[in-house]
């Protein structure tokens, strides 16, 4: 004689076949929500994080990527990522050096040539932003450097502002990696954004630069957003892999940035330590998809 199932068993059966239900229609829209990305910050590399790569082998490996765009690439190379469907989020080509920029006034007749010269090469391809810098010290007061560099800039803007193209000075380090450079700080650049009054002028706010600076990165962007047009990202210290093995936690960082309302890219510009500094990236990626 088969025993009879109870009530109890009945109801046990009944929870655990409603349980298991709900668990495997939950599943795959978990796994759609883990691996698609959510894509609210535009994301790019830095064109030297894979010298080793020639460009059209750099284009097939950003589009691997899942990216759009290259940073910090020339005219020489621009025929190449528009063969490929990508875009170049940061040009350059345009400046002399790091070191001899626009804080001083003797190279201001060359750069005003060859960014003029730029600015067209950069319109004329459908492109826009253009990287500049500030220069060394030399022993400037930093006041002055502001003051040249100000009249330097305003030469250029009125054919930037013409031709839709921003010139975008870069925020670096100069307590590690470039010593005696001058705009080392962001409250200088923004006092030079705000002196010179136009949107056609901007910050590449660089996180490890200004981590090495002056810290309260979240803070900065909350602050100072409206004058950061671009972002560069690596781990501090070192300028290696952004993840947890490292001081910034980029997540939240790019939660800030996301909640500024930015809408420009941000670049990962970091030297792989990994094997594989495509999957380094890729993490990196990841990392910033917020």
């Amino acid at each position: 004689m088969t025993d009879r199932p109870t009530r109890r068993d009945v109801l046990r059966a009944a929870l655990l076949g409603s349980a298991g239900l709900a668990a495997s229609s939950l599943l795959p829209a978990f796994a759609k929500t883990a691996s698609t990305p959510k894509g609210h910050l535009k994301q790019s590399v830095a064109r030297w994080i894979f010298d080793n790569q020639s460009i059209d082998q750099l284009c097939k490996t950003v589009k691997q990527l899942g990216l759009s765009a290259i940073d910090l690439v020339g005219p020489e190379d621009w025929p190449t990522l528009k063969a490929n469907g990508l875009y170049s989020s940061m040009c350059n080509g345009a400046e002399i050096s790091l070191t001899k920029g626009f804080a001083a006034t003797e190279f201001h007749d060359e750069l005003i040539a060859r960014y003029t010269r730029h600015i067209d090469l950069v319109a004329d391809a459908g492109y826009r932003n253009l990287i500049c810098f500030s220069g060394n010290r030399n022993g400037m007061d930093p006041e002055d450097g502001l003051k040249h560099s100000e009249a330097g800039l305003k030469r250029l803007l009125g054919h930037a502002e013409k031709r839709g193209v921003v010139l975008v000075m870069e925020l670096l380090n100069s307590r590690v990696d470039h010593p005696d450079y001058l705009c080392d700080h962001s409250a200088w650049g923004v006092e030079l954004c705000k002196r010179i009054g136009s949107p056609n002028f901007g910050l590449l706010f660089d996180i490890y630069h200004m981590q090495i600076m002056e810290g309260d990165i979240i803070a900065s962007i909350r602050k100072h957003h409206e004058y950061f047009v671009h972002y560069h990202t690596a781990g501090v210290p070192g300028r290696h892999e952004i993840g947890a093995d490292q001081e910034l936690n980029y997540p939240a960082i790019c939660r800030a940035i996301r909640a500024s309302g930015f809408d420009g890219y941000l670049a990962h510009e970091f030297s792989a330590v990994a094997s594989d500094p495509i999957d380094a990236v890729r993490e990196a990626i990841r990392l910033c998809d917020v």
